[in-house]
């Protein structure tokens, strides 16, 4: 087989990207969970053709980061998972602004990225410099945070009215969704089709891609990158203007829906990271143990959290 590959130029058999569904159900499933998650899936999906000319759009930036809270823990570059620093409610801020937004609330891929740049997961700067460079018409006076929910009820009952409300109070054309965690690219997912209902083209920049396609969007595009860096490689700017770009051309010319484009960018001359993710025919017994007892302890906190807050951001200012 090696001699076919090098014969022909095939790439290496595991070089495609990650089969994150079947990678969860096996996980959790090891970890002994039980029954797999059910996850969202549509077969008829909407569509909306972007009205005007990108130049003069007004365009919005949902994602699923969170604002820093410097009394929960850990949330810096390679910070292990912490549920404290979740939040559970839509919560919006100001563009004009920086932020100081993490991920060590979600699941990336720990493995193989740090989240040490925020412009792999959260692309505002580079929309600023796209308004500034006559790219994009203007940028919404608010960026919106989504959460991270399992709960399909929550998502579709009120996490998604509320960002479809205030992306239509802000009166915008479009709307780039960056999701992290595979839960988030469901929570996206399931945003972008509301949006594209009520006449808001969209674009969902992920890294994976099965979980987006099996929800049902509009338009995707996919960098097979590890998890938490679907706005590019993290301190390479040029990788990153290059992504927004080809974002912004699958929102112009997706000639309808279920759209998906592969960024041409590779992560790393070897594949073999794709193998690392959530493999549960990786981990040894006590692995498997240990990351079980791990999982329950922020599954409590998460709980503890979420007591008494059914529409709050844990605290977060809503606007």
């Amino acid at each position: 087989m090696a001699d076919r590959d090098a014969r022909f130029g095939f790439a290496a058999a595991h070089d495609a990207p990650i089969p994150y569904l079947q990678r969860a159900r096996d996980y959790y499933q090891a970890l002994g969970y039980g029954a797999p998650y059910a996850w969202a899936h549509y077969a008829q999906v909407p569509f909306t053709p972007l009205a005007m000319p990108l130049a003069a759009a007004r365009v919005v930036l949902i994602t699923t980061a969170a604002p820093y809270q410097p009394d929960k823990g850990d949330q810096g570059p390679g910070a292990p998972y912490n549920a404290a620093a979740k939040f559970y409610g839509v919560y919006s801020r100001d563009t004009a602004i920086d932020h100081d937004l993490r991920i060590a609330h979600v699941a990336i891929d720990r493995d193989h990225t740090t989240a040490e740049d925020p412009g792999s997961y959260f692309p505002l700067p580079a929309l600023r410099r796209a308004v500034a460079q006559g790219r994009i018409g203007a940028l919404a006076p608010r960026f919106h945070g989504l959460p991270t929910n399992r709960s399909h009820a929550t998502t579709l009952d009120i996490d998604c009215p509320q960002i479809v409300a205030r992306c239509t109070a802000d009166a915008v054309d479009a709307a780039i969704l960056v999701p992290n965690c595979p839960v988030c690219h469901q929570s996206v997912g399931l945003a972008a089709r509301q949006l594209e209902a009520a006449g808001i083209a969209t674009v969902v920049m992920g890294c994976a891609k099965d979980i987006v396609e099996y929800v049902g969007v509009p338009r995707l595009l996919f960098s097979d990158f590890p998890l938490g860096n679907a706005a590019g490689r993290p301190n390479d700017g040029a990788s990153q203007a290059a992504t927004l770009e080809l974002a912004f051309a699958v929102l112009e010319r997706a000639p309808a829906a279920r759209t998906t484009v592969q960024s041409p960018q590779v992560w790393a001359a070897n594949a073999g990271w794709k193998d690392d993710y959530q493999n549960a025919a990786r981990l040894s017994a006590a692995e498997i143990a240990r990351r079980r007892a791990d999982f329950d302890r922020q599954k409590a906190v998460a709980k503890d959290l979420r007591v008494g807050l059914p529409s709050a951001a844990q605290g977060l200012p809503a606007a």
